[in-house]
């Protein structure tokens, strides 16, 4: 659906005497790039020239000790409880089930039973630029209920024209960490891929809010294929995440944040978030009680003190972010 005129610039680019004449390879790969990023209005598409260029194999499962795997995963990983009682993970990259099942409960010593005690969680995602398709239902599933199932995401494969749908999952290596602890997830402009479809879950499921910039605009899957018999490549995204909630994807545009601030702010951001959130059972009792001490009609203000207990109670205040919307909602 977005390759309607393709066919005529095609046409049109053959017939281009300025493009045949290009003599440098690398040239002419950077002025079709540019060619198919203006004609199908997506950036991630590009073309190469890359001579020496060897095909990746898909990578396999490192027959090594699970200790040394964890060790080289938390390598990726940043764990801390900062002042407060709140946790602090920053991930690089996203592992998949089956490294999730061969060292999880390594992980779940070294890193998780750390920060399940606490009262809130910041998840570091500034710098997560890779990761396994696999390990979006683990990391959403964390901070889920059990039950009912969520369909959190479903990925369309265009090669293979199979859509994969993915759900939250009923049991995990370890305790959750719930749905009723704030967490805040941190963006940046070099978010990417499966960290990004991350972020979208868990902000579109209202469980999370993401503090920082506008993520990359990724994809979940690209292909790198060759043109005919030459030394040219077409990166390629070959699937699309369609989210289930929204109807729509994360992908070129990226992820907005719920707050944006610089990535280089948006721990500090968070922090303020965090303790703001644990100030608002008392600031929403205390202005319930200052209402139905002091309004002039006592059973109107009764009701509206009732009201403000109840909303509360709810979890309707739990992702206010600000000063000015917890005024704003209060009034």
């Amino acid at each position: 659906e977005r390759l309607t005129g393709m066919e005529e610039t095609i046409d049109a680019a053959s017939g281009n005497t300025e493009i045949l004449s290009i003599p440098d390879p690398v040239t002419l790969a950077s002025v079709l790039t540019e060619g198919v990023k203006n004609t199908i209005g997506d950036s991630r598409v590009k073309v190469t020239y890359e001579p020496e260029y060897v095909p990746v194999k898909p990578p396999t499962m490192p027959d090594i000790p699970p200790e040394q795997l964890a060790g080289m995963i938390k390598a990726t990983v940043k764990v801390e409880v900062l002042d407060g009682n709140i946790a602090y993970l920053k991930i690089q990259h996203i592992i998949g089930e089956e490294m999730a099942q061969k060292v999880g409960p390594l992980l779940l010593e070294y890193i998780w039973d750390k920060v399940l005690p606490t009262s809130a969680m910041i998840l570091d995602l500034r710098s997560a630029v890779s990761g396994e398709l696999s390990g979006i239902p683990y990391i959403v599933s964390y901070y889920t209920d059990p039950e009912p199932l969520i369909h959190i995401d479903s990925v369309y494969d265009r090669p293979s024209d199979i859509t994969t749908e993915l759900w939250s999952m009923p049991t995990l290596l370890g305790k959750r960490y719930g749905t009723s602890k704030p967490l805040i997830i941190l963006t940046s402009k070099n978010t990417l891929g499966i960290a990004e479809d991350v972020a979208y879950c868990l902000k579109n499921l209202k469980r999370a809010t993401i503090v920082g910039e506008n993520t990359a605009g990724g994809t979940v899957k690209t292909d790198k294929i060759k043109v005919g018999d030459t030394d040219f490549y077409v990166s390629v995204p070959v699937a699309k995440s369609v989210n289930p909630i929204t109807g729509k994807s994360w992908e070129v545009y990226g992820v907005a944040p719920d707050v944006e601030v610089a990535a280089e702010d948006a721990l500090d951001t968070a922090i303020a978030i965090i303790t703001l959130r644990a100030e608002l059972p008392g600031l929403v009792q205390a202005a319930a009680t200052l209402v139905a001490e002091n309004y002039a009609f006592p059973g109107i203000g009764a009701d509206v003190a009732e009201k403000l207990e109840a909303v509360l109670a709810s979890g309707e205040y739990s992702l206010i972010s600000s000063k000015d919307e917890l005024k704003a909602k209060l009034s």
